[in-house]
Formats: structure tokens, C-alpha cells, sequence
């Protein structure tokens, strides 16, 4: 099915969920509201988008927007060539949407590095831990309203040595 019949498959079947459309560098960008993700990106993947891109967040405390966060999915079809962002915004106050791991696999990670960096959680997922930071690391780094200079007050990091030897450069 193409970009536009699915387009208006979804203006049509979840209108309650839509917020609205729009165009960037020649490609849809479909906003909507985060309680849909799950029904907006199995009919786009039933459609054959059959490729799920990236997974990532924005904070848009200073830019305004439906909401303080949006999921963004960026999906691709192998067999149209056609690519579609869709954003999912989710509140500040209750930043939860659920795991499309069961649509994607390969959103297992991506989902894991969201939760970690911006505190968005995704009900159903397998092991929403944390990716990159320490389990006992508080706060999001990649929310604007984190310090800017990080937290100081924790030297402890674990050094883990990894066999990997630094070399001199030669010239």
C-alpha cells in the first residue's frame, strides 16, 4: 500500500489519535497522540513499512509543542522505497507509551536508551533497564532541563580496563 493511501487509512480509522501532518525535506511527518502508537504503527507496518529506521525522543521544553516529549519513529518500506516519521507525544507529568518491541525487534535497544537518557518508559518491554548509564544513576541526561555541566558530585565511575593499548603515533 502507498505512503498516501495509509495516510488517509489513518486520518480516517484514528482521527481521535491525530494531531497533524506535516512536511519536512520531502517527507510526511505524522503527529500524534501517544495512547495511538501502538494501532498508528502496526497499520504502517501491515502497509509495509517494514523497517523501523531509528526510535529517539525530543524534549521540547523550550520549543513548544502538543506535549513536553515526543517518540519519534522513523520508518522505511523495502519495497516502495518510502519513508514516514511519526512523533508520539507523551506529557510531561506521565511520560509512559507502550514497547512496539512485539512490532520491531530491533526497538528492544532503542526503547532502552530513550528510557535511560529521557525517562520516557515503555510499558511491555522486555527489560527496560538502563543502556548507558549505571543503574543507580539518577536523572536523564538528554532532558533540557539537566545540568549542563552534569552532576559533579559522583567520582566513583567504574575503569574497566578493556585490553585495549594505546599506541604512539609515529610521524
Amino acid at each position: 500500500m502507498s505512503l498516501e493511501k495509509t495516510l488517509s487509512q489513518i486520518k480516517g480509522s484514528f482521527s481521535d489519535y491525530v494531531l497533524g501532518l506535516t512536511e519536512y525535506a520531502g517527507e510526511q511527518i505524522i503527529h500524534i497522540k501517544g495512547q495511538g502508537v501502538i494501532d498508528v504503527l502496526k497499520t504502517f507496518k501491515d502497509a509495509g513499512f517494514n523497517f523501523l529506521a531509528d526510535l529517539t525522543a525530543i524534549d521540547n521544553l523550550t520549543l513548544g509543542g502538543f506535549e513536553r516529549f515526543a517518540v519519534v519513529y522513523h520508518l522505511l518500506s523495502h519495497g516502495s522505497a518510502e519513508r514516514v516519521t511519526i512523533k508520539a507525544y507523551v506529557p510531561e507529568d506521565n511520560p509512559v507509551l507502550p514497547s512496539i518491541e512485539s512490532l520491531w525487534k530491533t526497538a528492544d535497544w532503542q526503547e532502552r536508551e530513550v528510557f535511560d537518557l529521557f525517562g520516557i518508559e515503555f510499558e511491555g518491554h522486555p527489560n527496560l533497564t538502563r543502556i548507558m548509564n549505571p543503574d543507580d544513576y539518577e536523572g536523564h541526561p538528554l532532558r533540557k532541563d539537566y545540568p549542563r555541566l552534569g552532576r559533579k558530585e559522583r567520582y566513583d565511575f567504574p575503569v574497566i580496563d578493556r585490553g585495549i593499548q594505546k599506541q604512539k603515533r609515529t610521524e
